[in-house]
C-alpha cells in the first residue's frame, strides 16, 4: 500500500476497540471522545502531508524492494543527502505540530528502521528474532503504521530490581510459554497516545540484572490485542475548550498512559527478544535504537524551543518591553539557544559515521550534546515567558467576553498592547503563551522535555564517562611535554 492518507489512518482507528479507561471510565469510541478527537485530526494532518504535492518529495520517496511510495522515516540512510532527507520528514513534521507532539509516526518508525538494519545482533542470539523483526519493519512500512512505544517500568521501588519487587508481576515479565505464543503480565509505561495508534513497541532500557531474565523482553503487538489495558492520566483539557481560549491545548493534547498486560499472548513471530539479559541490555548500543531516533527527537526539539523563543519575543514585543536591556538580553539568550542547537543538528549529519553494515550514523557526541542541553534551555525559555508576561497572564478574558458586545468597549480599551496591537490580538497571543507556560498541557510538555530521555544528571554523567574513556587529552600532555620533563628531571 506504501503511504497512507488521513482518511485511511482515521478509517482504521474507527476499526479497533482497544480497552481505554479514561477518568474512571471505558473508552468505547475513541474517535467520538471529546479528548482525542482533535489529536486524532492532527495525526491525520500528517499523514495527508505525504500526498500533498509540497511536501511529497522532501519527505517520501519510492522504496527498491516494493515500488511503492514510502515514509522517508523507513529509509535506511547510507549518505549525508540520506540523513538531510530523514531531516526532511522530521522537520515537516515537528513544524506542522510547533514540536508538540513528541511521538508523532516518524519517531518508532525509525526505532523500527535502526531494529530492521541491524537484525544480524538479534540473529546471533536467535534467528527467529531477526526474522521477526526484518519481517514486522516491511509490515509497518508497507501499511504505513503509527506505534507507540512502553519502555518503562512503573515507578515502584525503584531501589530494587525486577525479579526484587513486591509482586512477581508488577513490572512486565514473561509468564509462560505456549505452542502460540509467550504470555506476559505486568505493566509498561510511558505510552504517549497510545490510545489513538496502531500498534505498540515494547523493550526496555538497559540494566537488567541477574534474575530478572524473566521481564527481558521484546515484541510488538497490536493496540486492541485482547488483555492489554490502556489506562490514561488525567486530561489536561476536556475536549470542549475554544481554540481561541486554548490555541494549542485543543489541538494538540498527546495522551499519556500506562499499559497493563493481563497474561497477554504475544504470537512467536512478534517476539523479537527474551529470556536472555545479555542481548537486552545490549540492544540499544548494538542496535541504533538510541543514536537514530536521537537525530529526529533533536530536530523536534528545535523547532519545540524555536517556537517557545518566538512565543516569548512576541510577547515582549506586543506589551512594549523588548526596549528594556534585561529583557533583551534573556531574548537573546534565548535565540543563541535555538541556534546552537541548530548548529549541533548540522554538525551530527555533516560529521557522520559509516558503521560495518553502510549505515550512515549521525554525529553521537552532537546528538548527545543536544539531548544534554534541551531539557535546560527549554524550560529557561518558560521561565523567560513566564516572567515576560508576568501578571498579565493571569489577567486575560475569554472569546466569550469579547463576542459580549456589552463587554467589547472596555475590553478594547483596558486590554490593548502597544501602539498598534488592538485588544483581541493581544489576548489571543497572551493565551498562546499561557498554554505553553502555565496551564496543566503546558506544564506536562516541560516536564516531557526535562525528562524525554531520562534522569538529565544520569545522562550527563553517563556522556562524560564516555568521553573521558574515547578521549587521550592529547592537548594536555602535549601542553606538559611529558617526555621532555622526565629527562630534565632525570638529568638533575
Amino acid at each position: 500500500m506504501g503511504i497512507r492518507t488521513g482518511a485511511q489512518y482515521i478509517d482504521a482507528l474507527k476499526s479497533r476497540q482497544p480497552e481505554i479507561w479514561l477518568g474512571g471510565r471505558k473508552i468505547t469510541n475513541v474517535f467520538e471522545e471529546k479528548v482525542f478527537q482533535q489529536p486524532i485530526l492532527e495525526i491525520a494532518k500528517l499523514y495527508d502531508m505525504q500526498h500533498d504535492p509540497a511536501y511529497q518529495e522532501k519527505i517520501t520517496h519510492i522504496c527498491e524492494e516494493t515500488g511503492e511510495r514510502i515514509s522517508n522515516a523507513f529509509l535506511i540512510p547510507k549518505s549525508y543527502e540520506d540523513l538531510v532527507a530523514r531531516r526532511e520528514v522530521f522537520e515537516a513534521f515537528a513544524k506542522a505540530t510547533f514540536g508538540l507532539m513528541g511521538r508523532t509516526p516518524d519517531f518508532l518508525n525509525v526505532v523500527v528502521t535502526s531494529l530492521f538494519h541491524n537484525a544480524s545482533f538479534l540473529d546471533y542470539y536467535n534467528e527467529q528474532w531477526g526474522k521477526n523483526i526484518r519481517d514486522y519493519y516491511r509490515y509497518i512500512r508497507d501499511n504505513d503504521l503509527f506505534l507507540t512505544h512502553a519502555i518503562i517500568n512503573p515507578q515502584n521501588d525503584r531501589s530494587k530490581a525486577s525479579h526484587e519487587q513486591q509482586d512477581l508481576f508488577t513490572h512486565l515479565g514473561a509468564v509462560k510459554e505456549t505452542p502460540d505464543g509467550l504470555v506476559v503480565k505486568g505493566a509498561k509505561m510511558l505510552a504517549t497516545l497510545s490510545p489513538i495508534t496502531d500498534e505498540v513497541i515494547v523493550y526496555s532500557f538497559p540494566g537488567f540484572k541477574p534474575g530478572d531474565e524473566r521481564y527481558a523482553l521484546a515484541f510488538a503487538l497490536p493496540i486492541d490485542t485482547p488483555g492489554l489495558r490502556i489506562l490514561c492520566r488525567e486530561a489536561m483539557q476536556d475536549g470542549t475548550r475554544s481554540v481561541f481560549d486554548h490555541p494549542l491545548a485543543s489541538r494538540f493534547e498527546e495522551m499519556d498512559a500506562v499499559l497493563i498486560f493481563n497474561d497477554v499472548l504475544i504470537p512467536w513471530n512478534r517476539v523479537f527478544l527474551y529470556n536472555n539479559i545479555e542481548a537486552a541490555n545490549l540492544l540499544y548500543p548494538k542496535t541504533g535504537i538510541a543514536q537514530q531516533p536521537a537525530h529526529q527527537s533533536g530536530v523536534r526539539g528545535l523547532v519545540k524551543l524555536q517556537f517557545a523563543t518566538e512565543v516569548a519575543c512576541k510577547v515582549a514585543d506586543a506589551i512594549g518591553v523588548d526596549g528594556y536591556l534585561n529583557v533583551q538580553e534573556s531574548l537573546g539568550e534565548l535565540v543563541q539557544s535555538v541556534e546552537s542547537i541548530r548548529a549541533l543538528l548540522r554538525t551530527s549529519e555533516y560529521e557522520y559515521t559509516i558503521n560495518k553494515k553502510g549505515e550512515a550514523l549521525p554525529n553521537e557526541t552532537a546528538l548527545e550534546t543536544i539531548r544534554g542541553l534541551l531539557p535546560k534551555m527549554y524550560p529557561r525559555a518558560i521561565e523567560v515567558m513566564q516572567t515576560i508576561g508576568a501578571g498579565g497572564l493571569l489577567m486575560s478574558p475569554t472569546g466569550a467576553d469579547f463576542a459580549n458586545l456589552e463587554l467589547r468597549e472596555d475590553l478594547n480599551r483596558y486590554y490593548g498592547g502597544r501602539e498598534g496591537v488592538p485588544a483581541v490580538d493581544r489576548v489571543h497571543l497572551f493565551k498562546l503563551a499561557w498554554d505553553l507556560c502555565g496551564e496543566a498541557f503546558g506544564q506536562r510538555l516541560l516536564q516531557y522535555e526535562r525528562y524525554y530521555t531520562g534522569d538529565p544528571i544520569r545522562k550527563r554523567a553517563i556522556f562524560y564517562n564516555s568521553y573521558k574513556r574515547s578521549h587521550s587529552f592529547a592537548m594536555v600532555d602535549a601542553a606538559l611535554n611529558t617526555e621532555a620533563k622526565k629527562k630534565e628531571v632525570t638529568n638533575s
